[in-house]
């Protein structure tokens, strides 16, 4: 249950800042009587009455942030917290757009697939194990076909090895009904050598 906002935290602007257990205490909001404090500048003060600790970040149109709060007396610094709680959740954005999201792909093969068919899948295969993602292959047996599992087999122990150069098998093939299938990961120095190649200027 969020508490009632004349209780939640307040900064020098006014503005009322999420009701957030891992939000630090800013301002009245911090109970203890003295503090150890650090002004704007990152500048050791010592410790002072908590209300002239506020009052000196007032003065400079900033806030007081109890930075730690087990500490005794617990240690505070001046600083503008709208503006650092906006640039710490920039850099958590930024972060997870860099943050490559590994996804599961599936690629379907007949256990007599042409060689046209099989190449152009095996080409899908590397590329999404180039893109940092996880491939399954399967192949899929119809009726009779079931007799002829070592076909299946040869497929998928194709791919394995056309695929080597940028993906690793996680085991042999094995059934699931009536699929054959295997797990490919791709390997980590592909992925990183694919994003740190550089691009290749014009001339060369």
């Amino acid at each position: 249950m969020s508490r009632p906002d004349f209780l939640r935290q307040k900064t020098k602007g006014g503005g009322i800042l999420p009701d957030n257990e891992n939000t630090p205490r800013v301002n009245e909001e911090i109970s203890a009587s003295q503090v150890l404090l650090v002004d704007e500048n990152g500048v050791k003060v010592g410790t002072v009455n908590t209300v002239d600790a506020i009052r000196m970040a007032m003065e400079h149109s900033l806030d007081l942030v109890e930075v730690a709060p087990m500490a005794q007396p617990p240690v505070c610094r001046i600083m503008d917290f709208g503006k650092y709680r906006y640039q710490l959740q920039k850099k958590e954005k930024d972060a997870r757009k860099k943050q490559k999201v590994q996804a599961l792909k599936e690629i379907k093969m007949r256990p007599k697939i042409d060689d046209h068919d099989f190449d152009f899948k095996t080409k899908a295969v590397k590329t999404f194990l180039e893109s940092g993602h996880r491939v399954k292959v399967s192949v899929f047996f119809r009726g009779r076909e079931m007799s002829f599992l070592n076909k299946g087999e040869e497929v998928l122990n194709r791919v394995i090895e056309q695929c080597e150069d940028v993906g690793k098998c996680e085991s042999k093939p094995m059934m699931e009904g009536r699929y054959m299938r295997v797990l490919l990961t791709p390997l980590t120095s592909t992925t990183n050598t694919n994003k740190q190649q550089p691009s290749k200027t014009k001339g060369e």
